[in-house]
């Protein structure tokens, strides 16, 4: 929201903190903060509106104004940010040729800062929607926007500016539970200790909240909440819009996971309006890998919160409306258009329905699991929890690639990393790379055969585990307060049952031919011509116009090259399908 600055600039690309490690942007003004010269700022006149202020005025506010970008054709605006107390602080002054844009304005979200006149200003505002017809129809100039709304955004996370405030006391469930949130969203906060920050202090003395309203959180536009939710979050940032009116979207996507997106970035490019619904973070499962090897294009690797910080721009860009937190809980099939109701209420419609919604984390039966959840037990392995685990002995649950991407990253923080695995070894569920990697990683233990029975804690948190050896029986007690679990997942698909979409005996969902030969196996001997076949597309469910693509499809590849693949394949299904609607349908 602010005009990119030199004092923002961070060491990332945005949603990756490895490579926060390896980029440095200090020399990299001139494309954080481009100014455009006199022929580009008459060609933008084409997108947007001139407008006139006096000294002094209010030209946007934190959390109140949206707009798409605002150009500064003549005199000086002074970018102000909200503290926690209510006083503002000037972040610096801008003039002729700069614009004043972030991320979040792609989607029209509110501002996080606020400006002000400095002198008579002549602006020119450009809408979000004329914002992103302006990226695809200027390239060169747009290519130099979106590099400067991506810096700009990673300087925000880095230098902890912008965004709303989090308060409270270290080691706080709450606390972690919304920083993780924003966290994994790519979205900037500030987190402050009230027994070592004055103004947090200050805050406490003012809302004086009980153990039960920690953290205290303040909203971009100075509003004070007390342990506020997720979706409380959402809406205070703009992140989960009112979807209430009566738009009917040509594609529904119900995951913004690497399969979700994909769908999101090829529709919208190809002109069909998407809504994508994600109940936690962008990336779904991928986002969690700290580093992924084998996904073509990527020699040296890349994060999964990186790969899918890049696809969530790219379907901004292409105007995808995307609404985070929304949880899915119930889809109506039996009319038209479809209708997918979330768990507060709100009905969304659309012609079509695309279905990535993942897996759920899979929770062991351990006693005492949720009430360490936070505070010792943990299901992702990003920065916030490496930092927790500093130097520390930790324990590692699980065998898969994610589990083994897991334990290297955290090897590089922790002291030592004990890798719990029920199975003999891990050649049969991980990639063989990962493998020899973590055997050449000296702080890693491998316990096979092994599985935890027990937890225990104080009044800070997990402090002990209780593992046995299922071959010897042997049991063990380690003291470590950070257990991360990467025990698998399961389809998450529980929300569908009053929609007839068919599901294997696991509950993946079955499509195309799956779908097909499941109804043939209910006719037993009697015969059937191919003629008789129902025309079902490849990632088409048992219902017209619903598909299914990614990890809780039956039968996917379990691959995030995979997941993409099959999100950019069913767009020209659903065109298929949507060509061969009745008018009236399609209106």
């Amino acid at each position: 929201m602010h005009s990119s600055a030199p004092e923002f600039i961070p060491e990332a690309t945005p949603d990756d903190q490895h490579q926060a490690n390896t980029l440095d942007l200090r020399g990299r003004s001139h494309q954080i903060s481009p100014v455009f010269n006199d022929a580009e700022l008459e060609r933008l006149q084409r997108y947007g509106k001139v407008k006139h202020f006096a000294d002094d005025a209010t030209l946007f506010q934190a959390g109140n104004s949206s707009f798409g970008m605002l150009v500064i054709l003549s005199g000086r605006v002074a970018v102000t940010r909200h503290e926690v107390m209510g006083q503002d602080t000037l972040l610096r002054e801008i003039g002729r040729g700069h614009f004043i844009a972030e991320v979040a304005q792609l989607s029209g979200r509110p501002t996080l800062v606020n400006g002000v006149a400095v002198g008579a200003v002549q602006l020119l505002e450009v809408s979000s929607e004329s914002l992103r017809a302006l990226l695809v129809a200027e390239a060169e100039m747009g290519e130099r926007i979106v590099r400067a709304l991506i810096l700009r955004r990673v300087g925000l996370i880095e230098s902890n500016s912008g965004g709303p405030v989090l308060v409270g006391p270290r080691g706080n469930a709450n606390m972690f539970h919304l920083q993780s949130f924003l966290t994994s969203n790519g979205h900037p906060h500030t987190v402050l200790d009230p027994d070592s920050d004055t103004a947090a202090s200050a805050l406490r003395t003012r809302y004086q909240p009980t153990a039960e309203e920690w953290p205290l959180v303040v909203c971009p536009d100075g509003n004070v909440m007390k342990n506020p939710g997720i979706a409380e979050i959402g809406r205070c940032l703009g992140m989960l819009p009112d979807l209430s009116g009566d738009k009917i979207f040509d594609v529904l996507v119900v995951g913004a996971g690497p399969a979700g997106l994909a769908t999101a970035v090829y529709a919208a490019s190809e002109g069909l309006s998407v809504l994508a619904l994600e109940q936690r973070a962008y990336g779904g499962q991928a986002g969690a890998s700290a580093r992924i090897e084998n996904y073509l294009g990527f020699p040296t690797g890349i994060s999964g919160r990186a790969l899918a910080g890049r696809a969530y721009v790219q379907a901004q860009k292409f105007g995808v409306e995307v609404a985070t937190p929304a949880n899915a809980a119930r889809l109506d099939c039996d009319g038209w258009p479809l209708r997918l109701t979330l768990s507060d209420g709100v009905t969304v419609r659309a012609r079509t329905v695309v279905l990535s919604c993942g897996a759920r984390y899979r929770r062991p039966s351990l006693a005492n699991l949720k009430t360490y959840e936070g505070r010792g037990i943990y299901y992702w392995a990003s920065p916030i929890e490496a930092k927790l685990c500093r130097q520390e002995e930790i324990v590692l649950v699980g065998g898969g690639n994610s589990a083994g991407q897991a334990a290297v990253f955290l090897s590089g923080h922790a002291a030592k990393v004990h890798m719990v695995i029920r199975g003999a070894g891990l050649a049969a569920s991980m990639s063989t790379y990962l493998i020899e990697r973590i055997a050449a990683t000296p702080n890693i233990t491998l316990h096979t055969h092994t599985e935890i029975i027990a937890l225990e804690g104080d009044d800070d948190g997990l402090s002990e585990v209780r593992w046995r050896n299922n071959q010897t029986g042997e049991e063990a007690d380690c003291a470590v307060r950070r257990v991360f679990l990467f025990v698998g997942a399961d389809p998450n698909t529980d929300w569908l049952q009053d929609c007839a979409v068919a599901v294997d005996a696991q509950g993946f969902i079955r499509t195309g031919f799956d779908v097909t030969r499941a109804e043939c196996s209910k006719l037993g001997d009697k015969p059937i011509s191919p003629a008789e076949l129902p025309d079902r597309a490849a990632l088409e469910t048992s219902v017209p116009g619903v598909f299914a693509i990614g990890d809780v499809r039956a039968g996917s590849t379990k691959r995030v090259a995979a997941a993409v693949g099959e999100g950019a394949a069913v767009v020209s299904q659903i065109h298929s399908f949507l060509a061969r609607l009745p008018a009236a349908a399609t209106d």
